[in-house]
């Protein structure tokens, strides 16, 4: 017996892409009627059926919500702790695929294929959209977090939230506030393109650091700014692992957290909220982001929803002892 049709099969078949041939059978806008029918005809000639759509005809419901999360993130633990609770109130359960050292998220989707969830809720993707397409072809996905065309999506206002955090160090008299980037990937490039976009529109210089979303990140940002000669008086930090790696970094070089430098995270996570980290950080509300994603997701299983829900929500700033006055220079 051959391999099972996949969604790119039919792409090639027909001469476009993952995407377009997606939106054709989940029924949505953009295609012409001139592809919609090249694309129904592959897909029926090839035999290809999505699972969900073939589970739902025949009945055999699951009622699994699969759930990608980085296991080193801490926003991601508060995450699935909330969805974990909506699931349970609405009857449906959950299964954990975690992203780690050795294991990428191709990995970790394909166990919750595996696992025939009907759903996967994916926590901070880095996939490309086009296999976001395809991957919403066969099941219904949220991408929590990020904003992508292919699926559903729920995140916060990064572009708000970084601008919230340069307004309050802004209101402290700070006028040179750099920002530790938090990589390649999709979240990390909305916070920088926000942290860009808010030093314009208060006519400042923007610096940007490398690092990424980890504590090492951090701990290399923070010594490459105490390298420079013209050490900013705050920093602004992709997330709160990064800031606390930052911290760590500033700290053990002898420096005063808030004194000489200001530093702010993003995600308000645990780690902010640590007695000896006091970190001033962007809250996202992990709780309305789950809730949102379980019922994006339910929308599409029992409810029959086919048109992409986008929920965007407004984040807050949460001030604590990590941010104070700009030192005098």
């Amino acid at each position: 017996m051959g391999a099972r049709p996949r969604l790119d099969d039919v792409a090639a078949r027909v001469g476009v892409s993952t995407a377009s041939v997606s939106l054709v059978l989940r029924g949505e806008p953009g295609p012409s009627a001139e592809t919609r029918r090249r694309v129904l005809e592959a897909a029926a000639e090839l035999g290809y059926r999505a699972d969900r759509a073939a589970s739902l005809l025949a009945r055999r419901r699951r009622h699994l919500l699969g759930v990608l999360l980085d296991v080193r993130n801490p926003f991601h633990a508060e995450l699935v702790d909330a969805i974990h609770a909506e699931a349970d109130r609405i009857g449906y359960e959950v299964v954990l695929s975690t992203l780690a050292t050795g294991r990428d998220e191709e990995r970790a989707v394909a166990s919750l294929l595996d696992f025939r969830c009907e759903a996967m809720l994916l926590l901070g993707p880095d996939l490309p959209s086009a296999r976001l397409a395809e991957l919403a072809a066969q099941v219904a996905v949220v991408a929590v977090g990020r904003r992508d065309d292919a699926v559903d999506s729920v995140r916060s206002a990064d572009d708000a939230g970084v601008a919230a955090a340069l307004d309050h160090l802004i209101g402290l008299g700070h006028s040179d506030i750099a920002f530790v980037d938090g990589g390649r990937g999709a979240v990390a490039a909305a916070r920088r393109r926000g942290y860009r976009a808010a030093v314009r529109r208060a006519g400042l210089t923007a610096r940007v650091v490398p690092g990424d979303h980890t504590e090492q990140g951090g701990i290399r940002a923070g010594r490459a700014l105490l390298a420079a000669a013209d050490r900013p008086t705050a920093v602004v930090a992709s997330n709160d692992r990064c800031a606390v790696g930052l911290q760590d970094a500033l700290v053990r070089a002898g420096l005063d957290v808030p004194g000489d430098v200001s530093i702010v995270g993003y995600d308000d996570s645990t780690l902010a909220r640590l007695v000896h980290v006091d970190l001033t950080s962007v809250d996202q509300d992990a709780r309305a982001q789950a809730r949102h994603a379980v019922a994006a997701a339910v929308e599409r299983l029992d409810g029959g929803r086919t048109r992409r829900r986008e929920v965007v929500l407004t984040p807050r700033l949460v001030v604590r002892g990590s941010t104070g006055p700009a030192a005098a220079r």
